[in-house]
């Protein structure tokens, strides 16, 4: 029996795979993906495209700065710590973090991939967990003490979308380097989002254009394109401090908080806005054309095609002045996020689970599903779907290294990694009167 198996390989359990390595003697682990290897992102794998955290946030540095599986490493092993170094700066190439995930991948005996989690049945005191080998299509039954689920995210795409346009004449971001080509070929293409993702998107196309065309049309339904938050007391939010403050506020509290942390984690890199703009301005001497249209404030309500290939209808609202309008592409780039991808074997754990309301399970600070009449030697850990209860690190790489630790620890019952605390310079919450 395993003491911990994780489902779902992104990132997150990546870097838990990789802390609990050094522990294989004392600590039994294995990690399963459906996938048939690592890729993160590989549809916004562009080039030119940077990490929006520095490359100290890696898969283990926060945790143990001494691990062999940290990027510093990674580049040392490449021969590349000397480019690095004259490269001289915090962020990395997104291309080089999926490189450097998957030479973590390489080194690790506790994952596996093409490896489908098809069910979890809870028992007393373990789950049985059942893996579909996808090469071989057979199914085994493992069990295990404690469980992860860390199944990630999938496409959201608006409800607008009539189910009739075809899937490659509306692209979802995450597909975009794949389809590139045919974005490309047409007269007019319509961006909807407002994140660095659709920021990046709107640079390619605009590099891609020839003789103005495609024309740009890029849509968005927030007030404004705005910059990612990098001040360096705003900053602060992203730290075990703050989780622990946000964690305890009471569920009215945490999800008023949604909007603002938002602002923070979805906002486009100054760099990069900054580029957009000298593009254009250059691109307009002595009254050149733009070649795009940029519109804050829209938002997409209908979308329909009358067959795959044909130009796609859009409805649009400018939501401020309540005035509707058309527009006629020939493709649709939805830079619209993610959404948790949560399992279908989920839905009979959360029954057992207890909620703060109808909607949102109990997660306590240590990440454990708290689940009714269930004791501590068998734990439900949820990395999926937690923005309501631990906020700012649900998503962000930086804080799932910390949060890796303290699984580990759990699991372990003994603090294999520290748990750090006082971590920045300001304080969040009242003064303890004690």
């Amino acid at each position: 029996m395993y003491d911990l198996i994780g489902v779902g390989v992104g990132p997150f359990h990546l870097g838990m795979a990789a802390l609990a390595a050094p522990y294989s003697d004392s600590l039994d682990t294995v990690f399963f993906d459906e996938n048939d290897e690592f890729e993160w992102h590989p549809g916004m794998l562009l080039e030119g495209s940077d990490l929006q955290v520095p490359f100290i946030a890696d898969l283990v540095t926060f945790a143990d700065p001494t691990s062999p599986y940290s990027f510093l490493n990674y580049v040392h092993k490449q021969n590349r710590l000397y480019q690095f170094y004259f490269f001289n700066r915090f962020d990395i190439p997104r291309r080089e973090y999926n490189a450097y995930a998957r030479w973590v991948k390489d080194q690790l005996g506790n994952v596996r991939f093409g490896k489908r989690v098809t069910d979890v049945v809870m028992k007393d005191d373990h789950f049985e967990v059942h893996v579909l080998d996808k090469k071989s299509s057979e199914t085994d039954v493992v069990l295990t003490r404690h469980l992860s689920m860390g199944t990630g995210t999938k496409p959201m795409v608006p409800g607008a979308m009539d189910k009739d346009v075809h899937e490659h004449d509306a692209i979802h971001s995450s597909r975009f380097l794949q389809e590139k080509d045919q974005i490309l070929s047409g007269d007019h293409v319509a961006l909807i989002g407002s994140g660095q993702s659709a920021a990046e998107i709107f640079i390619e196309l605009m590099h891609g254009q020839q003789d103005g065309k495609p024309h740009i049309s890029w849509y968005t339904r927030s007030s404004g394109f705005f910059q990612l938050e990098a001040g360096k007391l705003g900053l602060e939010l992203f730290s075990p401090d703050y989780v622990d403050y946000f964690h305890n506020l009471p569920l009215d509290k945490r999800l008023s908080e949604g909007p603002m942390l938002t602002r923070i984690r979805n906002g486009v890199e100054e760099a990069t806005l900054h580029e957009i703009y000298e593009t254009l301005y250059h691109r307009t001497v002595d009254g050149g054309e733009s070649g795009v249209t940029i519109q804050s404030r829209v938002e997409l309500t209908g979308m329909s095609q009358s067959k795959k290939g044909a130009p796609v209808s859009l409805e649009l609202n400018e939501w401020q002045e309540e005035q509707a309008f058309q527009s006629t592409v020939d493709k649709v780039i939805l830079a619209t996020g993610y959404r948790p991808d949560l399992p279908g074997w989920f839905g009979d754990i959360a029954k057992q689970a207890e909620f703060e309301d109808d909607d949102h399970p109990s997660v306590d600070r240590n990440y454990r599903l708290t689940i009714k009449d269930r004791g501590a030697e068998s734990r439900f850990y949820l990395l999926t779907d937690i923005l309501h209860s631990h906020g700012i690190s649900a998503t962000n790489l930086q804080l799932a290294v910390m949060r890796n630790a303290m699984i580990i620890n759990d699991v372990s019952g003994r603090e294999l990694y520290p748990e750090q605390r006082n971590t920045v310079f300001q304080q969040f919450g009242a003064p303890d009167k004690s």
